[in-house]
Formats: structure tokens, C-alpha cells, sequence
């Protein structure tokens, strides 16, 4: 024989045996093979046989191992029910016990019932009633209630899904997260149980231990460095309400930064702050606003009164006399009929006053008010008292572009609705007042008093009457000996084109309903 011939028919013989061999192999890769069991009967199901198998019954198909009490195996159809305790073993990292089980070895899908319990080693564990598991995806579904547990949190919703692959677990109806710090719920939400990232889906409601609130649409929170990045979110606590665009908290340092159309309220106080970025610092219990802030504060007469500066900071406090509202710089105020400016400022709450520094300038009905300090009362949400301290000075412009002028130590302005009542000065007081005809208000001389105290009494924001205490001078100088020198008193600064309008103290449009 040719032995070439001979070595081809062996090569041909080799190739086939290996053909036939693999086949095989595959074939057994998608049976379902009985490894062991303790009593083996035959039964019948209809016109299917399956063999009844009872005491430490054991099926393997490829990584799959399949333990039970007992079991109906289907070797036609490659399928096996199992009952008592059930236990899947995928693997080196996945087991899943419960007290029955379908499982295809065609399409290798099991579905467990009662008391189901998927556990992915060294991640987390999934405790359902109903759970259908895909092995090539490596995909687990529930679908009537389901648990996961790992160790920083219980996540629990009525469906569910679990990837063995990714550990990502995704949630669906009546989601509920609890946490030492802090329960969430929602409608979906995703979890990947490596990383313990939560991705929040949908509209989610967490609730600190404090009792304060935050509501988030979209973003992402690491359970462990509690760190976060989030997005449309709205925070309530006893005192505040807080929203924003973006949200990034880090709370192992109980701190959050808010970006992006701002908007805190203070329930008590009945004021609001806007800004375009806020730093919450919750351990000591204060909140910047800055980048375009501005608050807006409603009064009992139906205005409202409007405040803004380069920095707005709110400090909150269990102790009343510590809470305050701060400003700086470059503060203005602005009310249809009070507007001011200042380099900073301080709202008290327990005392409802605001204080003025650095150069403060106040405008009221026609009226300039500057000293080295102001300090305004608030009372039942308007205006009460004015208390400028120090080198107070008061000028008002006539018709005749003349201007009346009251300087002194210290002033006190009463307030009666919107209007100026009256102002009592305090110590080196000085006035200049122009003398107008009733008839026909032509100018007729310059009253100047020089005394201890003075007050003025007014009428609809205008000087009706003076008082005058303590040895008074009084010069009344007519109109042409009248110097121009001596028209003003020493510190007289007319800044009227520093007076703030509303669009200058207004950063940004204030939606209806707001305020």
C-alpha cells in the first residue's frame, strides 16, 4: 500500500475522530448531567417521563452546580424541578438558595420561588420571594418584591434587576434606601454594588437623620465617601428651603456646594436669597450665596424690600441670639421708597435689626441719610426705627435745587407706615434749612441753627416743623448776603447718583408667586 496514501487515510481519520470528539463535548455542555442522588424512581407527567429523584440530589451543567432535597428530572427536555433546599452554585462568586426551582438547560435560565436568596460573594445579597436568573447574561430579575443587602446599605422596590457582570443593580416601583444617615425614596433607581455608587433616575427624596429633607431628578452619591454630584435638587429643613441646578455633597465633611439658579428660603424670617452658587457648610451651620445674590424680603405694606452684595452669608444656630444674615461687599438695598448702599451689612434676628457699615448711604422720600454707621429696626415686617451713629448727617433737596441740611453726633428716624415721622438728633447738632414762599415758593433766606439737639417732626416725607434744645444760635441770612460757602455744612457730600435702582439690586427675573 502507498504510504502516502496510508497517512492521508489516518490524517482523515484523526480529523473526524476530533470532530466527532468536539460535538460531543458541546453536546454535553448543554445537558444537564445527574452527578448524584441517594433513591432514583421513574414518573410520568402527561406523556413526559422524568425521573424521581429523592436525598442529596446533585445536577452540574458546565459552572453550574444544582443541590436539592429532591428533584423531577426531565432528561429530554434537559429541564429539572427542584424542591426542598435549593441551592445554585455558579461559579466561584454567585449562589442562590431557594425552596424551588425551574431550571432550562437549553436556554439556562432558572427561576426560584419562596424564600429566594442571590448572594454575589464579597458584594451583596438579594432576598426575594421571585427570581428568574439568566446565566449566559449573568442577569437577575425580580419582580414581586425584592431586598439587596450589602454592607453600607438595604435597598428595597416591588421589581428589580440585579447584573452579576457589571453589579449593577437597577430598581423600580416604591424604591426605598436605608441608611444609618438617611432613608431615600423614589420611583427608580440604579446601584452598583461594587462601587456603592447610587444613581438617582427619577425624582428622589432623602431624608437626613436631622430630619432635613433634599429632593434630586438626576446625579449620582457614593454611599461610602459620600460624596456626590447632583442635579435639580430642592433641600428643606426647619429653617430653610434650598434649590438649585447642580449639587455636589460631601457628607463625611457635612459640606454642599449648589451651582446654578439658587433660590433659599428662610420660612421664618420670610425672605429669600438668589444666587448663581451657594457653599453650605452644616457643621457650622452656614450658607454662602454669592455670584449675582441678591435677597428679597417682603414687608407688611405689600412691598418688598430688596437686597444684594458680592457675598450673602446666613448663620444658623439652636442659640436665637447667634442667628444673623451677613453682607459684603459692595451692599445696595432697594424699596420703592427706601434705597441704600453700604460695604456690609448685618441682619440680627433676634433683635430684627440691620446694621450698615463702612460708609452707608440711605435715601428715603427725598431724604439722604449717611453716617458712620446705620443700624434699621424692623417691626412686624416694616420699617420702625433708623439709628445713624456718628457723624450723622440728613440733606433733602428743594424745588429750588437748594439743599436743607441736619448734621449732628447721633440721629434717630421714627417711621410711621412708609414715611419718616419724625428725627430727634443726639449732641452737636447744626442745621441749614431754606426759607421757599408759600405762594409762589420764590426763595426768601437760609435759616442756620446751631444747639445741642434738634428734632424734626415731618409730614407725608417732608419737613413740617423744627424743635430746637439746649442754647440754641439761630442766623437767618436773606438771599443776597448769602455766601456759597456758606450754603453747606462741613461733611456735606450730595450722592445722589449713587442712589441704586431696582434693576442694580435686582440680579435676576423673580418667577410669579415667589415672593
Amino acid at each position: 500500500m502507498n504510504v502516502s496514501r496510508i497517512s492521508s487515510t489516518i490524517q482523515r481519520f484523526l480529523i473526524v475522530a476530533f470532530l466527532l470528539a468536539t460535538v460531543a463535548t458541546a453536546y454535553g455542555q448543554k445537558k444537564v448531567r445527574l452527578r448524584e442522588s441517594d433513591e432514583l424512581r421513574v414518573g410520568k407527567k402527561g406523556d413526559q417521563r422524568f425521573q424521581r429523584l429523592i436525598g442529596n440530589v446533585v445536577f452540574v451543567q458546565n459552572q453550574t452546580t444544582i443541590y436539592c432535597d429532591s428533584a423531577h428530572f426531565y432528561r429530554k427536555e434537559n429541564s429539572v424541578e427542584a424542591f426542598g433546599k435549593v441551592r445554585i452554585i455558579e461559579g466561584d462568586s454567585i449562589t442562590i438558595t431557594g425552596s424551588r426551582l425551574i431550571y432550562d438547560g437549553d436556554q439556562k435560565t432558572a427561576k426560584f420561588r419562596r424564600n429566594v436568596v442571590f448572594t454575589k460573594l464579597k458584594t451583596a445579597t438579594l432576598y426575594t420571594n421571585n427570581l428568574d436568573y439568566a446565566r449566559p447574561a449573568n442577569m437577575a430579575y425580580y419582580f414581586n418584591g425584592g431586598k439587596l443587602v450589602d454592607s453600607v446599605n438595604v435597598l428595597t422596590s416591588k421589581k428589580g434587576y440585579y447584573n452579576a457582570n457589571t453589579n449593577m443593580a437597577s430598581f423600580k416601583q416604591d424604591v426605598t434606601v436605608t441608611n444609618p444617615d438617611y432613608t431615600m425614596y423614589a420611583d427608580s433607581m440604579q446601584y452598583n454594588s461594587r462601587t456603592k455608587d447610587i444613581y438617582f433616575v427619577s425624582k428622589t427624596t432623602v431624608v437626613n437623620k436631622d430630619s432635613s429633607t433634599m429632593v434630586y431628578q438626576h446625579g449620582v452619591y457614593n454611599t461610602v465617601t459620600r460624596v456626590s454630584d447632583l442635579h435639580h435638587g430642592v433641600g428643606e429643613s426647619k429653617e430653610y428651603t434650598i434649590e438649585g441646578d447642580e449639587y455636589d455633597v460631601d457628607a463625611v465633611r457635612n459640606i454642599a456646594r449648589v451651582r446654578g439658579n439658587v433660590v433659599m428660603t428662610s420660612k421664618k424670617e420670610n425672605l429669600i436669597i438668589y444666587g448663581q452658587a451657594s457653599d453650605y457648610f452644616q457643621d457650622l451651620g452656614i450658607t454662602k450665596v454669592y455670584n449675582k445674590a441678591f435677597v428679597a424680603k417682603v414687608t407688611d405694606d405689600n412691598d418688598t424690600l430688596f437686597m444684594t452684595a458680592d457675598t450673602l452669608v446666613s448663620i444658623d444656630s439652636e442659640d436665637e441670639a447667634k442667628k444673623r444674615i451677613l453682607a459684603y461687599h459692595n451692599v445696595k438695598i432697594y424699596k420703592k421708597d427706601l434705597q441704600g448702599i453700604a460695604d456690609s451689612l448685618e441682619y440680627r434676628a433676634t433683635d430684627s435689626t440691620i446694621y450698615f457699615y463702612e460708609n452707608p448711604v440711605l435715601w428715603t422720600q427725598g431724604n439722604q441719610l449717611t453716617a458712620d454707621s446705620i443700624s434699621m429696626l424692623i417691626e412686624n415686617n416694616t420699617i420702625s426705627k433708623m439709628f445713624l451713629v456718628d457723624h450723622a448727617f440728613v440733606i433733602s433737596q428743594d424745588t429750588l435745587k437748594n439743599f436743607n441740611q441736619i448734621k449732628g453726633r447721633e440721629m434717630t428716624a421714627d417711621f410711621a407706615g412708609r414715611h419718616i415721622n419724625r428725627v430727634i438728633v443726639q449732641g452737636n447738632g447744626e442745621s441749614l434749612f431754606f426759607a421757599l414762599d408759600d405762594e409762589d415758593q420764590s426763595f426768601m433766606g437760609m435759616n442756620k441753627i446751631i444747639c445741642s439737639n434738634i428734632t424734626i417732626r415731618f409730614k407725608q416725607g417732608k419737613v413740617n416743623n423744627l424743635s430746637f434744645y439746649i442754647r440754641p444760635e439761630a442766623q437767618f441770612i436773606p438771599p443776597h448776603e448769602l455766601k456759597k460757602e456758606e450754603k453747606t455744612l462741613k461733611g456735606f457730600v450730595w450722592r445722589e447718583g449713587d442712589k441704586p435702582a431696582r434693576t442694580d439690586v435686582v440680579k435676576a427675573e423673580i418667577a410669579p408667586g415667589e415672593l
